[in-house]
């Protein structure tokens, strides 16, 4: 499926780590009808199990969505959840909020939700004795993982995240003690965009990288910079 070797990379497999890292974008609108085979799906799943986790816990699951009646489902508890959001910016903002193209539940021909499941190491787990958040960190390192290896594949991801959990999980049928850690949207796309899409909206602009670097001990000068673009 995979070389799992821990030999050197050339110059051109070097190149396309950061590749994917840089061209990797949030779609949302450029999803094709395309069907995304279980061979694609098993290699994408591999890399995100493949990730880093504190105590070697792999605290992640996987929920595979294709069935249109569950997304239609999901879709409408976005839909609840985002109006409300839309009114949490200011008056001015809302607008241009709502213009935004925000998910692709329906169009996706996969939706994954992806969990962690703090108790699967049990009570003391090697790592998390004092950050008791990095089983959850650590299933974002899957989530990485998996959207770096979807952008080699040529395979565009959404991430959703506006929604009440506690209504997803009962949509879905996820117990209790378990945490959503996020809900993509996956397919073949009609292109990967130059830029993210909020940046070409005028949403945001990606923050310079001086800007964010300290040296040392932490520099409280650094401000946001909004506009400031590398």
């Amino acid at each position: 499926m995979y070389d799992d070797s821990c030999g050197d990379f050339s110059p051109a497999e070097r190149d396309a780590v950061y590749k994917a890292i840089f061209s990797r974008r949030d779609v949302r609108r450029e999803f094709l009808s395309t069907n995304l085979d279980d061979a694609v799906l098993m290699r994408l799943l591999a890399a995100a199990h493949a990730a880093p986790s504190v105590g070697f816990m792999q605290p992640w699951s996987f929920i595979v969505i294709r069935d249109p009646s569950v997304k239609t489902a999901v879709q409408t508890l976005f839909r609840e959840a985002n109006d409300e959001a839309a009114a949490m910016f200011e008056p001015e903002r809302r607008p241009f909020y709502s213009r935004l193209k925000l998910e692709g539940i329906c169009t996706a021909p996969l939706n994954l939700c992806i969990t962690c499941d703090r108790d699967r190491a049990g009570p003391v787990v090697l790592g998390r004795t004092h950050m008791r958040d990095m089983d959850i960190f650590s299933t974002v390192c899957a989530v990485q993982n998996l959207w770096l290896a979807a952008r080699a594949e040529e395979v565009g991801v959404g991430w959703v995240s506006i929604f009440h959990e506690a209504k997803l999980k009962q949509l879905l049928r996820i117990p209790e003690r378990i945490v959503i850690v996020a809900y993509l949207c996956l397919g073949y796309v009609s292109h990967f965009a130059e830029s993210p899409d909020l940046e070409r909206a005028g949403w945001r602009q990606r923050l310079s990288l001086s800007s964010l670097i300290h040296r040392e001990r932490w520099v409280e000068a650094i401000e946001d910079q909004p506009n400031a673009v590398e």
